[in-house]
């Protein structure tokens, strides 16, 4: 039994330095995968956002909900149609999107926060003008338009709102729905709307929760996965289409993420319980940690 209170003396004074290292910075959490899903894994991401605010953190977490989006379509007898991954989205999948996202999914999340303890804020990005946007541009190979509907990107992150949420002492938390000029709602993909977030309010961290350990040299292989990359090797990776598939996307937020100032990116297992603490707080990390 002491040896076992010795190790757990241990783990905290491992943790320590990384504790007063990022005490008072922010830290942006993408929220999504089984981590959604699966209630232990939706608690585990609960205690870890609510230890990482009670020891001086700033987190902020984004959440999409493409799934639970395509469970209500389903229900309601309406199919879903992607175009290169992302979601056609007419003004009624666009009411069904944000109805689960804000109505439903954002509710559930910052729910299970506070009742741990915690002090969770939900939001949309149409609240105070958080995520402005405008609809996303895509054509076919021929330089034809594809018409996506609702489909956005971000142009702008009222980043005083955050600030002012964060000095008051709470952990926002923002589902992916943006708004345009005409006030009309656009689906977001929500790698981007965190990664555009972390870069306007230049986050000291930007944390992808994924289905993935992270970035691999073979997927076959476990023992090849990359603990840490630089902006230069990445490149390098793409070009060898090392990184490719699914994994480009996420990359390429984290690209943009560091390009416009965020210090460190993170692809991180969330299927792994507490892996937002184990990756943040201790010397050997369980994912991928991207750094200038």
């Amino acid at each position: 039994m002491a040896y076992e209170k010795v190790e757990l003396a241990n783990v905290l004074i491992e943790a320590l330095p990384y504790v007063n290292r990022f005490r008072g910075h922010k830290i942006v959490i993408k929220y999504g995968g089984n981590a959604m899903i699966n209630e232990d894994l939706k608690t585990s991401v609960m205690q870890d956002l609510h230890l990482m605010h009670s020891v001086g953190m700033h987190p902020i977490l984004i959440h999409g909900g493409g799934p639970m989006i395509s469970n209500m379509m389903e229900r309601l007898g309406k199919p879903s149609v992607f175009i290169e991954g992302l979601r056609v989205t007419d003004d009624e999948t666009m009411a069904i999107a944000e109805m689960v996202l804000a109505g439903q999914v954002n509710p559930d999340i910052v729910g299970k926060l506070n009742h741990i303890g915690g002090r969770g804020v939900g939001l949309s990005g149409k609240d105070g003008n958080l995520i402005r946007a405008k609809k996303i541009d895509m054509t076919d190979d021929n330089g034809n338009p594809i018409d996506l509907g609702n489909v956005g990107e971000v142009v702008s992150i009222n980043q005083e709102l955050i600030d002012e949420l964060i000095r008051d002492g709470y952990i926002p938390v923002i589902s992916s729905v943006g708004m345009d000029d005409h006030g009309q709602a656009l689906n977001i993909n929500a790698d981007y709307v965190a990664s555009a977030v972390a870069e306007s309010i230049q986050a000291d961290k930007f944390v992808l929760l994924t289905d993935v350990a992270g970035v691999f040299r073979d997927f076959t292989k476990p023992e090849t996965l990359i603990s840490q990359l630089t902006l230069a090797e990445i490149d390098t990776l793409i070009n060898e289409e090392i990184i490719s598939g699914g994994m480009l996307p996420k990359i390429q937020c984290v690209v943009e993420a560091l390009k416009g100032g965020v210090t460190h990116a993170h692809i991180v297992d969330g299927r792994v319980k507490h892996s937002l603490l184990l990756e943040i707080f201790f010397d050997e990390g369980i994912g991928t940690m991207v750094t200038h």
